[in-house]
């Protein structure tokens, strides 16, 4: 088409008019998207679509999206354009409380996400745009995402070599800048890659799937699975391939927005402090029996958290899996923290293999983006026993440990209760200054001394008179002995504390610890 020219007066002027209004029926044709049928079947299974997910989750009117009119147009004999199909992926610059993010959601209305249905230029051009400009990436992911059908060979007429365009980019995101995934159908191959390789991924109960290929290939290797049996959150949230199950998208969208308010939007910037309204100096009465003088005796720990930190500013991660391992996003006095902790609870707080995988994941994460941590500590050691062995606890152990001292950010730890052996010593990097407090019910050692007492004093218990008394004198003695105070004489703890200083003691720490990271 030629522009057309218009008369005025004697002049003449340009004008585009056809060319707009061309635009303006294809941008029209990008918005339905799979075409009325399919949409209405992507709603009928509790489905919203990509459109509706990206108003969803971002800021009321912020969207601006990048090719929208990218896709498949179809033209008459003439050469002329008669309809348009969309790419299977919509993104666009948007944003979250007011920062700018990378907004991307699959379009499952549009050859259900495969990879043929896409434009590989679009998909690493949304991924580069994170990274370039240093800003978040959000993806909503339903399908495949990648691999494209069986179907599409036929067309195609050859094979090709695996290869994923645009994954050095994903690379570089994770390195870089926050990257949020949510899981919002049926995710396979690609798709399921595309969820793991993030920060923080969301699953919906009985809505997402993520599976390395879906029940129908499975079938070949005589799995007889459903959807939900072979790849739902009841098994993703738990073994720690997602960090978080939720009820419904919306719910989704709001967890994704609170995970990011605790980060900065990239590396080279850092977290922001906001007004909570909590007093720092706070002291609540209720720590001082929060620890229960019976060593084996339960007590909750997200209960001190939420006292300790500012009202409401707790954001747990991973909650499902790792589970003797707490971790978890707060405020102090408005900073923003990362927490670990342990839960007394699950296997009596001891880490075993999963344990340890999540807090390795955690003090990199929080050393990625410079957030202070606060160790919360009631550990009674790596988890013994055959399972333990078979599951390598003392690898994943070690590894975690190495999170933990090659980590340069500021670190407070709080010995809540116990600290044994190797994994009570990964509360912080034993080579640096120690920010450190203990409760009075701290209780530490090489090893447990009710674990060892009757084996140190065998001969001793035996050859007395009367075997049980002398054992309740032995233990009597070792009481005194294993006193915190007698550790503190030594120095060997820096600071015994009233248990409801702790608040007032962490906020000067955050403080500190922030006047520090905003000088890098």
């Amino acid at each position: 088409m030629w522009p057309i020219l218009a008369a005025q007066g004697t002049k003449y002027r340009m004008t585009w008019k056809p060319e707009i209004e061309e635009l303006r029926e294809r941008q029209r044709l990008a918005e339905k998207m799979g075409g009325d049928e399919k949409v209405a079947r992507q709603h009928g299974r509790g489905k919203l679509d990509a459109r509706a997910r990206i108003a969803g989750i971002v800021d009321e009117g912020s969207f601006r999206e990048i090719g929208k009119i990218a896709g498949r147009g179809t033209y008459n004999e003439n050469g002329e354009f008669e309809d348009f199909a969309p790419s299977n992926l919509i993104f666009g610059r948007a944003n979250i409380e007011g920062r700018p993010v990378v907004a991307s959601a699959d379009d499952f209305t549009v050859r259900g996400g495969a990879a043929d249905a896409a434009l590989h230029r679009k998909f690493t051009q949304c991924e580069k745009m994170a990274h370039t400009l240093g800003i978040p990436m959000i993806r909503m992911i339903d399908g495949t995402g990648g691999g494209g059908s069986v179907k599409s060979l036929e067309d195609m007429g050859f094979t090709y070599v695996p290869a994923v365009p645009g994954w050095e980019d994903i690379i570089k995101n994770q390195e870089t800048v926050p990257v949020v995934a949510l899981a919002l159908g049926p995710t396979a191959g690609m798709g399921a890659a595309r969820t793991v390789a993030s920060h923080y991924s969301i699953m919906v109960r009985e809505l997402s799937q993520i599976f390395a290929a879906g029940p129908a290939v499975a079938a070949a290797i005589g799995d007889s699975l459903t959807k939900e049996e072979l790849g739902g959150s009841e098994i993703h949230a738990r073994n720690g391939v997602v960090d978080e199950e939720v009820a419904s998208e919306a719910e989704a969208f709001v967890t994704a927005r609170k995970f990011l308010s605790y980060l900065p939007s990239n590396i080279n910037q850092r977290a922001e402090r906001i007004v909570t309204g909590d007093p720092a100096g706070r002291r609540d009465q209720a720590l001082l029996s929060a620890v229960p003088r019976g060593d084996k005796q339960v007590y909750s720990m997200r209960k001190i958290m939420d006292s300790v930190f500012d009202k409401s500013s707790v954001f747990e991660m991973g909650k499902r899996w790792g589970r003797a391992a707490i971790t978890a996003f707060a405020r102090l006095d408005g900073y923003p923290v990362a927490v670990l902790a342990n839960d007394p609870s699950f296997l009596g707080g001891s880490w075993e293999a999963k344990s340890s995988e999540k807090v390795e994941r955690f003090a990199k994460l929080a050393n990625q983006f410079r957030l202070p941590v606060v160790h919360l500590v009631d550990n009674p050691g790596f988890m013994i026993g055959e399972e333990a062995e078979r599951t390598g606890t003392i690898r994943y152990g070690v590894q975690a440990m190495n999170a933990v001292y090659k980590a340069t950010v500021p670190w407070a730890s709080v010995i809540v209760r116990r600290a044994y052996g190797i994994a009570g010593s990964a509360m912080s990097n034993a080579e640096n200054f120690q920010y450190r407090f203990a409760w009075p019910s701290g209780d530490w050692g090489s090893l447990p001394i009710a674990g060892g007492l009757e084996v140190a004093y065998k001969a001793d218990i035996e050859s007395s008179e009367d075997p049980a008394a002398r054992l309740e004198e032995i233990k009597a003695k070792l009481n005194q002995v294993t006193s915190p105070f007698r550790t503190a004489e030594q120095f060997s703890v820096e600071d015994i504390i009233d248990p409801r200083e702790t608040r007032p003691l962490l906020c000067e720490f955050a403080d500190l610890a922030w006047r520090k990271l905003d000088a890098e």
